[in-house]
């Protein structure tokens, strides 16, 4: 069989589920989390629908739990930081040496998160816009298992 032949057991996929599926994607960039939940949730009898919003949702938990990691080691190092300065000597002017190994890591992680954010969602709406069961690198594996595609 040829790579752009669907399997004859697969059925035609509908133009509404192919939109969820896309709308899915695109939601993650400005609804976080919560625009691919609500579409996995109401779309979730359709496999392509609910493969394509889940892969959506597992990226944005995995960005969550970098976002909220990289918070920690922000707020710790700063802690740390700050227990560490001398007792009886004012902090006013002195900036933690962490702080400014911290913030840049933090700061890429953020911003990194975003871009990956938006090119993932750019990139598979409109795969999923052409009905293209395209996969996420690594995501996309544990999307197929738990959608059951």
């Amino acid at each position: 069989m040829s790579e752009g032949m669907v399997p004859a057991a697969t059925p035609e996929l509908t133009q509404d589920e192919k939109a969820y599926a896309g709308l899915a994607h695109a939601l993650m960039i400005s609804t976080w989390w919560i625009g691919p939940l609500v579409i996995f949730l109401i779309k979730r009898s359709s496999r392509f629908t609910a493969f394509h919003a889940l892969q959506a949702l597992l990226w944005q938990a995995i960005y969550t739990l970098l976002y909220v990691g990289g918070m920690f080691l922000l707020i710790a190092v700063v802690f740390a930081g700050t227990a560490a300065m001398p007792p009886g000597k004012p902090a006013e002017g002195q900036l933690p040496v962490g702080l400014l190994i911290a913030m840049p890591v933090v700061w890429l992680i953020l911003v990194g998160g975003f871009v990956i954010t938006l090119t993932l969602g750019i990139v598979y709406c409109l795969k999923a816009m052409r009905g293209e069961w395209a996969r996420y690198p690594i995501i996309g594996r544990w999307a197929a298992r738990i959608a059951g595609s």
